[in-house]
This record gives structure tokens, sequence and C-alpha cells, in this order.
């Protein structure tokens, strides 16, 4: 979750509406897409800032560069610029993604593992851990970690589940120390 209030105000006032317009979905493909740009083209953010380019060219660039993105993505690129907030976008997105989530009863996760998870074994820990958070699914993030030897290492948010081998081995090693 990003540190930023006024993204945060943005992403729900955003996300309400979207909800209210049964649009949700297409509003966070359209969102996604949107980030990827921003990252990708740091240039773009920095032109978006700049002073020199007046706030009608600022929308009218928005509107050209996006012109196939939901209508209600505009509108908030539109009021994000006029209020000087353009530089939000990034962490709108990801408020955005965590209020659509929360909605949907979906959790963010990262697997790490030592080689990629199967169809079956994602569903399955997506299964059993959902219910710990007290989600209905996980929205798993597959990372390989070849330091771990075995087993897996789960992040929830802020929670950790290490059932990994690396793991384990270091834990007998502090219970034979400390013996």
């Amino acid at each position: 979750m990003s540190q930023s209030v006024a993204a945060q105000r943005y992403a729900l006032a955003l996300f309400e509406l979207a909800q209210k317009n049964g649009q949700t979905g297409p509003v966070l493909e359209d969102l996604q897409e949107l980030k990827k740009a921003f990252q990708d083209n740091e240039q773009l953010g920095h032109l978006l800032e700049s002073p020199r380019l007046s706030v009608t060219k600022k929308k009218e660039l928005l509107t050209d560069l996006f012109k196939g993105a939901n209508p209600l993505i505009l509108n908030t690129l539109s009021v994000l610029v006029d209020r000087k907030r353009i530089n939000e976008v990034v962490h709108l997105v990801d408020e955005f993604n965590a209020y659509a989530n929360d909605a949907a009863g979906v959790a963010e996760a990262k697997v790490y593992s030592t080689r990629s998870l199967t169809d079956d074994e994602s569903q399955s820990i997506s299964t059993a851990f959902a219910r710990k958070v007290g989600k209905q699914s996980l929205r798993i993030d597959n990372i390989i970690d070849p330091n771990l030897i075995g087993g897996v290492r789960l992040q929830i948010g802020n929670r950790i589940y290490d059932s990994s081998v690396s793991a384990k081995l270091e834990r007998l090693k502090r219970d034979l120390i400390g013996s």
C-alpha cells in the first residue's frame, strides 16, 4: 500500500465511481496499463509535471495518449492535472488495486520457491492460505529463489509463512547452538 493520503483519496473516489457504474474490472485493467506506461516512461511524468506546459496541453496530451482508456480514468487524470497531483498516478493505481482486491475478497501474495509453481500448486496454496488471512482467494506472484534449497516462503501483506528448507536448517542450527 502507498503512503500517499492523496493517492488513497483519489483511488477511493475512482473505485466508488467504478463500482457504482459496474466497471471495476475494466477500470482496473486500464489502470494497470496506465501504471505501466508511467513506470516505463519517466519522461512522461516529468513532462506532465513541467510548469512550461499549460494545463490544457497536458490534458490534450493525456487524452491523445490514452484515448482508448475508460472515461472514468481520463476524468481522473484530468482532475490530477488540475490539482497538480499527476505524480500520484502510480500510487493511485496501487491503492485502487487494494480497494478492488479487498472488495473481491482477494489478497496479493508473493510465493518464493526454487522453481515455478504449477497451476495446481498455486491453487492449493491459494486455498490453504486465503482462509488464514480471511480472504476468499490469493493472487499469487511466484518468485524464483534458489537460496531456499526447497519448500516455499509465502508473503501476504506483512505476514510471512516460511516452510523453506533453508529456514528449517537455520532454526535447527539455532536450536543446536542454544542447547
